[in-house]
């Protein structure tokens, strides 16, 4: 017996902590009804710095340090998790539907979203932030708006509040994306008419005009902007 028991203690003390897993989802959507919608939307996989591109969280201690977090875990890879996360505010705040790799009926607009996330960091106790920079297609009127968002929010102390900041930096970056899709959206698409010929009878389209970046979308619990 008392071998059996030492045998017991020597396990629960070699056994090492259950890792816990955190998620972008999991924001109350609203109710939507089963109408057609009047656009879709194509959200493309997001590119993510490799030094992040893992399913533990990475932490900076300070500014030329990190830490990798064996038991602190992404559900799923944090490229996708913001990806998921984005799909949902996009369809929720433009009553659109993501048609990513679907097939969809033709003749109804599609907006082509992507997004390079170049800084996705994550200070406990300090900030969260996502540096990303973004661009909006029109399939049918060719038109494209290319932005930059930096979304920056402060946290507490704890892994809980830092996905949530992380959350509410997706949710600034989604708010200006919807902006960037409804200036896209007001480009009229060009008719035969529009276009010039030119040298050897070729037909040249008229270029697009340069469309302005929406104002950034401040948050309440917005940090600052870095000197």
């Amino acid at each position: 017996m008392s071998a059996i028991s030492l045998v017991a203690a020597l396990a629960a003390c070699s056994s090492s902590p259950a890792s816990r897993f955190y998620t972008l989802g999991g924001n109350d959507a609203a109710t939507r009804t089963a109408a057609p919608a009047s656009f879709y939307l194509e959200v493309s996989p997001v590119d993510m710095p490799p030094q992040v591109a893992k399913n533990q969280l990475v932490v900076q201690d300070g500014s030329a340090q990190v830490r990798v977090l064996e038991d602190e875990r992404w559900a799923s890879l944090p490229a996708d998790e913001v990806r998921r996360a984005l799909s949902a505010d996009l369809t929720q705040q433009l009553g659109a539907i993501d048609v990513y790799g679907t097939p969809h009926p033709e003749g109804v607009p599609v907006y082509r979203v992507k997004v390079n996330v170049q800084r996705f960091e994550s200070s406990p106790g300090r900030r969260a932030l996502i540096d990303a920079v973004w661009s909006v297609r029109g399939v049918n009127n060719q038109a494209v708006l290319t932005c930059r968002t930096q979304a920056e929010q402060t946290v507490d102390a704890g892994y809980d509040a830092l996905v949530a900041g992380h959350r509410r930096a997706v949710d600034q970056l989604a708010s200006e994306i919807s902006a960037g899709i409804r200036t896209v959206s007001s480009v009229p698409v060009p008719m035969s008419s529009s276009a010039t010929t030119g040298k050897a009878g070729k037909v040249a389209t008229r270029a697009p005009a340069v469309l302005p970046c929406p104002a950034p979308a401040m948050s309440a619990n917005a940090a600052a902007p870095a000197q």
